[in-house]
């Protein structure tokens, strides 16, 4: 039952604010398979919501690979890094992916996305083309907002891959099952402010170098923190060596690095308006 404005307005429980949201649009929003009036789909648009308050995770395509770049939320000198990961996952010798949201609920899809690509290997005897791994995921994300008593997956993946067809990729799906390639792109917290500085920065044929060094200038404008560490951060790279395609996670003396050169100068002047 909808509470009336009257009654909200009276009720101290709820704060004042409550009392002039439109008490109409509150019966279009505990079901994903109802549309408001407007033709909206709220319980979708929370989901996303719940991805602008994640870490920040970065995606850039330079000449040579992709690189991905995630702040960790969770950081104890007690967690074994080598059993757990927070936002960067290897889904198969050609394709990463990082994750911005719910983990538990990523878990579920990079488990999906591992068995599909296996799935093609073994039918195949070749490597699952990137895009077509995107949909296969991107579909189940879209069933969970099309039947009821389901719930959207709270998560978005930034998937970066190569495969013979188009060579290095980059791609972002979000919880409504929507899927787009990026030449570089960003999720989670602060994300406006990191597309502005890849929007100014990216350029083509970008070394991967550069696209390294970008990656730790977004993420130290992003962060909350001035000095991020590298306990803090998670990078990885995929990338071709040889007639082989390699993916890495970047160890913690070369993030440090990254980051101590990304930082600014202590007590340099503020850029002029």
């Amino acid at each position: 039952v909808v509470p009336s404005v009257a009654i909200l307005a009276q009720v101290s429980v709820y704060p004042p604010e409550y009392a002039q949201w439109p008490v109409m649009a509150r019966r279009y929003d505990s079901r994903t398979t109802t549309f408001s009036p407007e033709g909206r789909l709220y319980q979708v648009e929370y989901a996303m919501e719940a991805i602008n308050n994640a870490g920040s995770t970065i995606g850039i395509l330079s000449k040579d690979g992709v690189i991905l770049a995630g702040e960790k939320k969770t950081t104890s000198k007690l967690l074994d890094q080598g059993r757990s990961s927070e936002k960067i996952y290897a889904v198969d010798d050609h394709v990463i992916c990082a994750v911005a949201g719910v983990t538990a609920d990523a878990n579920i899809l990079i488990n999906r996305l591992r068995l599909s690509a296996q799935q093609y290997t073994y039918a195949y005897q070749a490597p699952m083309p990137l895009e077509q791994l995107i949909v296969s995921a991107c579909d189940l994300k879209q069933s969970y907002t099309q039947f009821g008593g389901l719930r959207p997956f709270g998560v978005s993946f930034l998937v970066a891959g190569w495969d013979r067809h188009f060579g290095f990729q980059l791609y972002h799906t979000d919880p409504s099952g929507n899927y787009s390639g990026w030449k570089a792109t960003a999720i989670g917290v602060n994300n406006q402010t990191a597309q502005s500085t890849l929007r100014s920065d990216w350029q083509e044929d970008l070394p991967m170098k550069d696209a390294l060094e970008l990656a730790a200038k977004v993420l130290v404008k992003t962060m909350d923190t001035t000095s991020p560490t590298a306990d803090k951060l998670e990078f990885g790279v995929i990338e071709k060596v040889g007639d082989k395609v390699q993916y890495r996670l970047l160890p913690e003396n070369e993030v440090t690095e990254l980051m101590k050169a990304a930082a600014p100068a202590e007590g340099a002047e503020a850029p002029k308006a």
